[in-house]
């Protein structure tokens, strides 16, 4: 019972210091590195980003003839490869031609390591702007 007894009362003193660690004027330290609790927190880094607002659909049209035209079918960009899905037929979305195109999947190899950040978003755009 004693044993009991003290667990319970170590356990609220352990969420009594936690929760007031967390509370308090953050302008008294200088050593945390972590934001003030009202600082709105940055939105997390995905994976697999969505097309950037400075993605150049043009750029993104050369990036398509020169690596994926061979495979693919895209009427806009006068290709008509056979080895990969049409993606007149497909449509897919920025994110899908990413996330596809970054760390490919069934016969498609990864162009990640191959082309750029920035090609790749200008190619999504370009392609789900395109197809369909």
């Amino acid at each position: 019972m004693r044993a009991r007894r003290f667990m319970a009362v170590a356990l609220v003193g352990s969420a009594v210091v936690f929760g007031a660690a967390g509370c308090g004027d953050d302008s008294s330290s200088n050593d945390d590195p972590a934001p003030a609790a009202s600082t709105p927190a940055a939105p997390a880094t995905q994976t697999t980003p969505s097309a950037a607002p400075t993605a150049d659909v043009a750029a993104g049209k050369g990036v398509f003839t020169e690596n994926c035209g061979g495979c693919h079918t895209l009427a806009d960009a006068g290709t008509s490869g056979a080895v990969g899905p049409n993606l007149d037929d497909a449509a897919p979305s920025v994110e899908k031609v990413v996330s596809q195109v970054t760390n490919g999947g069934g016969s498609m190899p990864a162009f990640g390591d191959k082309l750029s950040a920035q090609e790749i978003q200008d190619l999504a755009a370009y392609v789900a702007d395109s197809a369909g």
